[in-house]
């Protein structure tokens, strides 16, 4: 199935359905996913951890210490490829709603970066009344998908409405979403700039930097892997891709960049600019080599273009532009300033005095700067867990963009 080797954190809440919980965990295992349980105390009143424990052969986690240990919800919620919340209280999607903490399985929803299912359960007077359904749609907004309920016998021992959707059909939704077919930006033609660049001073020498063009074709192949036709502008380097999603277009010039970004901007919906262009250039070139002389050489700098600027000038309703910010000082400050400036949804901050991280490394450590005020870390990760990360947010970013 589609869902084998998936990471899954299962949130169990405060509902009669808790009862078939261990059979859910029975039939994700059996399917091949990695399942961490994580129970509110509602909920242990319908069902043992010891029972949970047993099939999902881990312990079952309830709060944030035990008293000897801390369960670090940030690193759970980053672990996971999904989180399963079934059943979701009423209570539970109230607080999921609202971004309210006061338990562990509200902290691992608040850090999880990975998509969140909900299979809500309640009685049908619950389930239609105006506050729930205003919950519901608050998080769908938050690009969650909700399992829809089924309909058949409820607690109170009526009919309607409301039942947790069966484990057999949480399952098929799952691996639906999974399945090949699920490409959340399928039909997004994406632009993704990559490498440095190279400004010549004469035919031997050039002005440029150490980058080496992995980080952005680690987000190229991500978002091609999500369904994006990503055109890669890619500066002067030895690292290469052979995606079918993706079309490179190789240049040398900080010029050259800006053209080829400026020529297909208009016919994508998407553009991560993570291309180290040079800030400058030789306000002049030498056509012959420049010979050693006695004494110094001057020699004249001019501004090249900002290709980030340049797109978010441009940029109209239904485009998404996400930058990077590589810094050495008054990182956070230089980085929210570009956003603001450059008119960008979001800035990917890394920082030359992390270790592992910026050029030439095979990992990168970073922060994102959203439009709204928020700044989600990431710790040290590979440079392809970081392309994951970050494309996961622009899939957020855009549904929330689009549902507004």
């Amino acid at each position: 199935m589609s869902i084998k080797g998936k990471k899954i954190v299962l949130g169990i809440t405060g509902s009669i359905a808790a009862y078939k919980t261990p059979h859910l965990v029975r039939l994700l295992i059996k399917a091949g996913a990695d399942v961490r349980v994580v129970i509110t105390d509602a909920a242990a009143h319908f069902v043992s951890a010891l029972s949970l424990s047993t099939v999902s052969k881990h312990p079952v986690l309830a709060s944030v210490s035990d008293g000897a240990n801390w369960n670090n919800h940030v690193e759970l919620g980053l672990w996971a490829d999904a989180m399963v919340i079934a059943p979701c209280s009423a209570n539970t999607l109230a607080k999921l709603a609202g971004g309210l903490c006061d338990n562990l399985l509200a902290a691992v929803y608040l850090s999880a970066r990975c998509p969140v299912f909900i299979a809500p359960a309640m009685d049908e007077d619950m389930w239609i009344h105006p506050a729930t359904k205003a919950n519901i749609a608050k998080v769908k907004s938050y690009n969650n998908k909700i399992i829809p309920v089924a309909h058949g016998e409820l607690a109170s021992g009526l009919v309607g409405e409301g039942r947790m959707a069966e484990p057999e059909d949480i399952i098929k939704y799952l691996s639906s979403y999974f399945s090949d077919d699920h490409k959340p930006l399928a039909g997004i033609n994406a632009l993704v700039t990559a490498g440095p660049t190279f400004e010549r001073i004469d035919p031997v020498r050039f002005i440029g930097n150490f980058s080496t063009g992995k980080m952005g074709i680690a987000i190229a192949e991500a978002l091609a892997e999500k369904g994006a036709l990503v055109t890669l502008v890619l500066g002067p380097t030895h690292e290469q891709t052979s995606h079918k999603g993706i079309t490179t277009i190789k240049v040398e010039t900080g010029d050259e960049m800006y053209n080829a970004s400026m020529a297909v901007f208009n016919d994508c919906q998407l553009a991560v600019l993570t291309a180290a262009v040079a800030d400058y250039k030789p306000a002049m070139r030498s056509e012959v080599k420049i010979k050693k002389q006695d004494g110094d050489l001057n020699l004249l700098l001019t501004k090249n273009k900002d290709i980030l600027a340049a797109l978010g000038k441009i940029k109209v309703p239904g485009q998404t532009l996400v930058g990077f910010a590589l810094e050495t000082n008054n990182e956070l400050e230089n980085a929210q300033l570009k956003l603001e400036s450059k008119n960008a949804d979001m800035i990917v901050l890394n920082s030359l005095s992390d270790t592992g991280a910026g050029f030439g490394h095979d990992t990168n450590k970073v922060i994102l700067l959203m439009r709204n005020g928020e700044k989600i870390p990431f710790p040290l990760m590979t440079k392809k867990e970081v392309a994951g990360a970050i494309t996961e947010q622009i899939i957020k970013l855009r549904y929330a963009t689009e549902t507004v």
